[in-house]
């Protein structure tokens, strides 16, 4: 999946004309790739799509109007989009009050370590991939007395996690001491991710 350059963000008067069309695809696109997790947690599994989605309502918001700004914006949010044989989430804590902001974010530091998929039907399933989190990320957002309600993790899959992941589908969940939370990833979503994975 290739990343993005300048000339893939449209300036602020084309975006405009394809917005409505393109914003209903990327709402039924990210459907398919958010991943809820436990009470307070969910992953965006990002694509070329999701990410130009983001550009663009970037600029359009803040009225981005110059090459520099629009290649600052690629700079950051390009590694997100990812290579063949690899999966890149947004993994968001969806916390909407100061309680709860004062209950999770301390006990849940180190939670964008945690994150894995267990390959296969989940009946003995022992094949882990498990998130990896880009250093200049976590210098950024990592604290020892609370976290960050938003983390970007990847995770890197072998040819054949590859083919298991496509042949079985799998879990997402967390082995966190204070978050151990699992879902099943759906069909409709295992279509999604094997179609980064496969560098589609």
């Amino acid at each position: 999946m290739s990343k993005l350059a300048l000339e893939d963000i449209a300036d602020l008067r084309a975006y405009e004309r394809e917005r409505d069309e393109f914003r209903t695809h990327v709402i039924a696109l990210k459907k398919r790739r958010r991943v809820s997790v436990g009470p307070v947690a969910t992953l965006l599994f990002e694509n070329r799509d999701t990410i130009r989605f983001q550009i663009q309502e970037m600029a359009r918001a803040e009225k981005l109007l110059t090459d520099e700004a629009i290649q600052l914006e690629l700079d950051v949010y390009n590694p997100l989009i990812p290579e063949p044989g690899h999966l890149c989430a947004t993994l968001f804590l969806e916390l909407t009050s100061d309680a709860q902001l004062r209950e999770w974010l301390p006990k849940l530091v180190g939670i964008e370590t945690s994150v894995q998929v267990v390959l296969g039907d989940g009946a003995g399933a022992t094949d882990v991939v498990r998130c990896e989190v880009d250093p200049d990320h976590a210098q950024q957002l990592t604290r020892d007395e609370i976290t960050a309600s938003v983390h970007y993790v990847t995770f890197s899959f072998t040819p054949d996690q590859v083919e298991r992941f496509t042949a079985a589908g799998g879990r997402l969940g967390f082995d966190h001491p204070s978050y151990a939370f699992a879902t099943d990833l759906g069909p409709d979503t295992v279509a999604e991710l094997t179609t980064d994975l496969r560098g589609v």
